[in-house]
């Protein structure tokens, strides 16, 4: 019913940049929470950054200075700006999104299928 799609990962040199995209589609009412969680292998997916529909932001205190997050509401797009890239920063990087999907619904949890950023040293 509803794709997550997400854009931008890549390999990239410590203290670099990159910005993540992921564009929702589909069956969509509404969006509340959009953002970026992280994973590594063996360990639990983690929050990065999220933002409500009213602007509201949460970060992880490891990207807190570094990473800014950001979301077009109109076209259901949220994006990450990861700067001053560690090496502890490598990770597979899912996007989320709590979408309604009718008037009716409540907020369902939605995900990207992830993508690989590597911050080499």
């Amino acid at each position: 019913q509803v794709q997550l799609v997400e854009s931008g990962g890549g390999l990239v040199q410590a203290g670099g940049s990159l910005r993540l995209s992921c564009a929702a589609s589909g069956r969509i009412f509404s969006i509340n929470a959009m953002g970026w969680y992280r994973q590594t292998p063996g360990n639990q997916r983690d929050l990065v950054a999220l933002m409500t529909s009213t602007g509201r932001v949460n970060y992880a205190d490891s990207v807190k200075g570094r990473f800014t997050i950001s979301r077009d509401n109109a076209n259901n797009t949220v994006y990450l700006r990861m700067n001053s890239l560690k090496p502890e920063d490598t990770a597979v990087y899912y996007c989320y999104a709590a979408v309604s999907t009718s008037y009716y619904t409540y907020l369902s949890d939605y995900w990207g299928k992830g993508t690989l950023v590597t911050v080499s040293s």
